[in-house]
């Protein structure tokens, strides 16, 4: 049946009458966003303004927020800031997939050991387990007799009876 593709967001595919009519204003908003630096188009090598999806989006946003009663200047810094978030969100998904494809490489990098407990803990490779160093000194409460003195006196060692 049909296929679904993926419409890329940043292709600049619309000449400004199309870009214009997608977000309900005139071109020549379009043209005077473009020289505030508000809504920056693509350009054909001959010079022709481009907008993508994103643009018509921003110019969307841009009528939103006049129409809020928001200064052109604040739009301009609203949209630049929009931008940068998107740039990071992109730098973070990124490393993070950096990241995966580097714990993925290498799987016996994990580290394990038993602790205090006997419960296996993680390590990070490299880490040493602390080890305990306490010394538990132990005292019977009574004296035993040595298996040698025992048999001396008769006396088997186990039940303090007299051999006969």
């Amino acid at each position: 049946m049909g296929e679904q593709h993926d419409i890329d967001e940043d292709a600049p595919i619309f000449a400004i009458a199309v870009a214009a009519e997608l977000s309900g204003m005139h071109p020549q908003t379009l043209r005077q966003y473009d020289r505030l630096g508000l809504v920056v188009p693509a350009r054909t090598p001959g010079g022709s303004r481009r907008y993508s999806l994103r643009h018509v989006g921003q110019l969307r946003e841009v009528a939103r927020m006049s129409a809020d009663g928001i200064g052109l200047p604040a739009i301009a810094r609203i949209l630049e800031l929009e931008d940068r978030v998107r740039e990071l969100h992109g730098r973070v998904r990124d490393l993070e997939e950096r990241v995966r494809v580097e714990l993925e490489r290498r799987p016996g990098a994990r580290v394990f050991a038993a602790g205090a407990t006997g419960a296996v803990v993680t390590l990070r490779s490299g880490t040493r387990v602390r080890r305990a160093t306490e010394l538990v000194v132990w005292h019977p409460r009574h004296q035993l007799e040595r298996a040698d003195d025992a048999d001396d006196a008769g006396r088997s060692p186990r039940s303090g009876s007299s051999a006969s």
